[in-house]
């Protein structure tokens, strides 16, 4: 698919008036959706190019993907893939053809690439999850400030475009450099608010797996994901993957904007963690993604029938160690037992999983864990942080066989 022009003055005008039902730029559905946390209660949207997703937020949009989606694949399509902004001044309209990418800074030779000098590349592709650092927040207990997202802030795609590290030797690194910076399109509407720009070290940035992507799925981005090109950063969470990316800047010191030094911070202890209602001590930026895994296929509450097999099937993922091993409890974490794996898609990428389980009659509680070819797995309790970060607990899932 060739889109070279996107136009989404209608969506905004909906958007920063409230009027979700008022257009044909997005529109509100008669259902809703209760995520299953206290205030839970959400309405369903459909956003130019996406099927019904949860709202969040309308200024900026903030789309969550319906659970169910999970258990369509490994693949997340392309119309089901959550959306999440910093800034409500999204740009009305893209032409991918005008477009241009800023490669400025510490370099020999500052470039201006269109997204056709980025197709000229030899382009590569990675199969990686995108999750928003808050994603899961909901769940948080005590309750923590921030969008209060059910588990749906997440997404498994095929990623293609350019290792920036191609781009970053051909504009000739300059000695002594230390960060790269990116930036896009999005702009603050009040002037107070911090422009939304992130760091990477120079290693990662030239580690050759992070990408400048112009496709998802094998199609262009998708406007709201970031046409014409967004910044892919495998293995970490979404806050780094910049959308609609303009400018790539190469620094000789530790970028020190908002959202490194003082947004987007995790406690600096092995757990990421405090005790509820305390403050850390100490904090670095958030990094790469946990393990986690979950049950896709049937949802918190449902019947199964008792004394027969139960087909169970979910997803595991982790921050690029790739998962090993998957587990199941019906007892409630007394017994485990091992599920089979799914193809292997790479070690970004979500890994299916299936097992079964014959229940007796009752109400029981099944758990599921993964643990990753590091031997690190997930916690029996959930940990705190007051942002609402980094949740990767055993989860879950009470089913009534009869």
């Amino acid at each position: 698919m060739r889109e070279t022009n996107w136009n989404r003055r209608q969506l905004l005008r909906a958007a920063g008036a409230g009027l979700l039902a008022a257009g044909p730029a997005s529109r509100a559905l008669a259902e809703e959706v209760r995520l299953p946390f206290a205030n839970g209660e959400r309405p369903l949207v459909r956003y130019p190019g996406k099927r019904p997703m949860i709202l969040q937020t309308a200024r900026p949009p903030q789309l969550e993907t319906p659970f169910a989606v999970f258990d369509e694949g490994a693949i997340t399509p392309n119309d089901a893939f959550f959306v999440r902004y910093h800034l409500a001044g999204l740009p009305e309209e893209i032409d991918g053809d005008a477009h241009r990418i800023a490669v400025a800074g510490k370099v020999e030779r500052p470039l201006s690439l269109s997204l056709a000098d980025l197709k000229a590349f030899e382009p590569v592709e990675i199969t990686a999850v995108n999750q928003c650092s808050g994603n899961s927040r909901g769940f948080s207990e005590p309750r923590v400030a921030g969008g209060q997202l059910g588990n749906g802030a997440m997404g498994n795609a095929r990623w293609r475009g350019v290792p920036l590290r191609a781009v970053l030797e051909r504009a000739g690194v300059r000695a002594g450099a230390r960060q790269v910076t990116f930036g896009g399109l999005d702009q603050p509407v009040v002037e107070a608010t911090p422009d939304f720009v992130k760091a990477l070290d120079i290693d990662h940035a030239r580690d050759g797996e992070v990408m400048l992507a112009y496709a998802m799925n094998g199609q262009d981005l998708p406007f709201l994901n970031g046409y014409p090109v967004r910044l892919v950063v495998p293995g970490h969470y979404g806050t780094y993957w910049v959308k609609h990316l303009d400018a790539v800047t190469v620094v000789d010191g530790v970028y020190d904007g908002f959202w490194m030094k003082s947004a987007y911070r995790i406690p600096a202890n092995p757990c990421a963690c405090t005790e509820p209602g305390a403050a850390p001590t100490a904090t670095v930026p958030i990094n790469r993604l946990p393990v986690r895994s979950f049950v896709t296929n049937l949802a918190d509450g449902a019947a199964v029938a008792a004394n027969r097999a139960a087909v169970l099937r979910g997803i595991a993922f982790d921050g690029g160690a790739g998962i090993a091993e998957v587990l199941v409890s019906g007892d409630g974490g007394r017994s485990w037992a091992g599920a089979s794996l799914g193809p292997d898609l790479g070690r970004y990428a979500f890994r299916t999983w299936q097992a079964s389980l014959t229940l007796p009659p009752g109400d029981h509680r099944v758990k599921v864990r993964a643990i990753n070819r590091n031997g690190q797995s997930q916690p029996d309790a959930a940990l705190w942080n007051p942002a609402g970060y980094l949740r990767n607990v055993v989860e879950t899932t009470r089913l009534r066989a009869a």
